[in-house]
């Protein structure tokens, strides 16, 4: 009795206890969901999420625990739970099917079905991860992934200053960031008055104190377009840790070339800054290099790395979090003994990001907006719509979760993410691998704020990092470097038809524009620049950014009647909302025309009383 109780089988390996683990919890999902009334099954709203328990899931989830592994004790059970994995999943996707008979997300069930299948059949793959040590390469490869390099950051620097000579970047986000930086040189503060319609630190919205990396560089050239290159220059830097991957990983000088090459053409990369500056753009180089950092076993790199990321953003300490997660629970597989160092690790930078995330979204509440929680009010059941009912969602309702990341209007998402990845990033069975996908499905398809899933918008930066670093490992695990080399090729190829089809048309009209009407926007600008430098002014979106080298500028859209009739100036676009009325406001209130451009522009100024 003894030793049935103190035994070494009491305490279940890490590979058994994660097994038991989620055949437990998707048993109490799957009993859950179904003790549901059918006509709250329906997977478009949360009317049944808000009737489903976490309390009984989370109870049934243990009891189920302690049941499988007290079989365990008496029988060999690991194929059996394997096969009941895949059999409980199969009954909960069939159920949640009738819940929600779309095609995507019948398709997306039966892939998730095919993923328990191949792991009831062959289980987890075991072996040594592949690492080699540092190889010579011939000088061709690292010299044409660095011309890759400067293409694509020529490219970048040709879309984005475009768009700043074309007038085309408006307030949000680019006029803030344009008069942000303008502060900082200024006062070392980051304020600007045109995030909220009144002065205040941006770091009351983001924490974003990463910004100040930039600001010598922009000391020496101040002006919105140095913030153009600066953007581009810090994602194509993401090219130099993933070469060092590949090289760690064991690929080959052209197989390294390749991956470069397709981490500049996949359109979530290169498309990202169509919408100009935002602090996500570091999050790619970052996290390579955190990532990096943990290929090496190298401490100080990785805690480098990860401080650096927490400093992006508010929410960039769920990327530190996974990736730390991801270390724990590899560290368990192979043997805590074996991995103490690796598991401490992952313990550290898990402890750390939580207690960071904690921290500054308490000062958000505190002292700023608080945490943009908005964007999830899909999961929000009842009034409820904080992250940790996110959180609470995907736990008692996982299928939710997946309903929600196959919505129609996320399949083009989806194609132009992982098609030209050949689907790389799931093909593996490590299965703990699959945990650097969280980010991808949290930030990018569980959300219902639109712009969080199109590739011409910022927040793709963060989850391409650990798309294309799964990528590159999964690969190293093919034995057969030609088989590499020709996915490689593939995958290349593939990104560049999409690089071509979807990214070039939209970047290539911006530059084209600023040349062929370069006399247009060069007298616009003038005529905005002839509004004195230290005159309050309120402007339409797209000139916000060309006058933003001031302390107090408003967006027309947003200010105050009481705001706007403290300025001094208002420039007024021909595509103002509302225009006649504006204009007529402005008269009433003492203001005359300063400065016209046929109907394109006209500057009002307020008469002295």
């Amino acid at each position: 009795m003894t030793r049935f109780l103190i035994g070494r089988r009491v305490f279940p390996k890490a590979a058994d206890g994660f097994r038991r683990l989620l055949l437990a919890w998707l048993n109490a999902v799957l009993l859950e969901y179904c003790l549901l009334p059918a006509f709250l099954r329906g997977l478009g709203d949360t009317s049944g999420l808000g009737e489903m328990s976490a309390v009984r899931v989370g109870i049934v989830t243990l009891l189920t625990f302690l049941a499988l592994h007290a079989l365990s004790l008496k029988f060999r059970t690991q194929k059996a739970e394997r096969i009941a994995l895949a059999v409980v999943f199969l009954l909960l996707a069939a159920a949640a099917v009738f819940g929600g008979p779309t095609l995507p997300f019948s398709i997306a069930c039966l892939l998730a079905v095919a993923a328990f299948a191949v792991y009831a059949i062959w289980g987890w793959n075991d072996r040594p991860e592949v690492t080699a040590e540092p190889k010579k390469v011939r000088k061709i490869w690292p010299i044409l992934t660095a011309v890759f390099a400067v293409l694509f950051f020529a490219f970048d620097c040709a879309w984005t200053l475009g768009r700043t000579a074309t007038l085309s970047s408006p307030t949000y986000d680019f006029g803030i960031f344009a008069q942000m930086f303008h502060s900082m040189k200024e006062t070392g503060l980051p304020l600007t008055t045109l995030e909220r319609s009144g002065l205040l630190s941006h770091f009351a919205v983001h924490v974003s104190p990463i910004y100040y990396l930039m600001l010598p560089v922009y000391c020496l050239f101040p002006a919105p377009a140095t913030l153009q290159v600066l953007q581009a220059a810090v994602i194509t830097s993401a090219v130099v840790p993933l070469w060092l991957i590949g090289r760690r990983r064991g690929l080959s000088g052209p197989q390294r070339m390749l991956l470069c090459l397709l981490l500049l053409l996949l359109p979530a990369f290169s498309g990202g800054t169509g919408y100009d500056l935002h602090e996500n753009c570091f999050l790619t180089p970052l996290i390579l290099w955190l990532l990096y950092g943990v290929e090496r076993k190298n401490i100080l790199l990785t805690a480098l790395a990860a401080g650096l990321t927490l400093l992006v953003k508010e929410d960039a300490a769920v990327y530190v979090a996974v990736i730390a997660l991801w270390l724990i629970v590899r560290s368990l597989l192979g043997g805590a003994r074996e991995n103490r160092r690796e598991l401490f690790l992952g313990a550290a930078m898990f402890g750390g990001a939580v207690l960071y995330f904690l921290l500054v979204t308490f000062l958000l509440a505190r002292f700023g907006d608080g945490v943009m929680t908005y964007r999830y009010r899909n999961f929000a059941a009842g009034d409820s719509a904080s992250l940790m009912a996110v959180v609470r969602a995907v736990f008692v309702h996982p299928m939710k979760a997946l309903f929600e990341c196959v919505d129609a209007e996320k399949l083009r998402y989806l194609a132009l993410t992982l098609l030209p990845l050949l689907g790389l990033p799931f093909l593996t069975r490590r299965y703990e691998r699959y945990l650097l996908l969280i980010p991808y499905l949290l930030v990018n398809l569980m959300s219902d704020y639109a712009y969080q899933h199109d590739i011409f918008f910022q927040y793709g930066f963060g989850s391409t990092a650990l798309l294309i670093y799964l990528t590159a490992i999964n690969l190293a695990d093919l034995r057969k470097s030609w088989l590499r080399l020709a996915v490689l090729i593939t995958a290349a190829a593939t990104a560049a038809a999409f690089f071509g089809a979807v990214v070039v048309p939209k970047a290539i009209r911006y530059p084209t524009n600023a040349i062929r009407y370069r006399a247009y926007y060069s007298y616009v600008r003038d005529l905005l620049d002839r509004i004195p430098h230290d005159a309050p002014v309120a402007a339409s979106t797209f000139y916000t950014a060309e006058l933003s080298a001031r302390e107090i500028v408003y967006d027309l859209d947003y200010c105050s009647r009481k705001q706007l009739l403290e300025c001094e100036y208002v420039a007024v676009a021909s595509h103002q909302k509302d225009k006649e009325k504006t204009i007529r406001y402005l008269t009433t209130n003492g203001y005359t025309v300063y400065l016209t451009y046929e109907n394109v522009l006209t500057i009002y100024k307020k008469d002295a009383p």
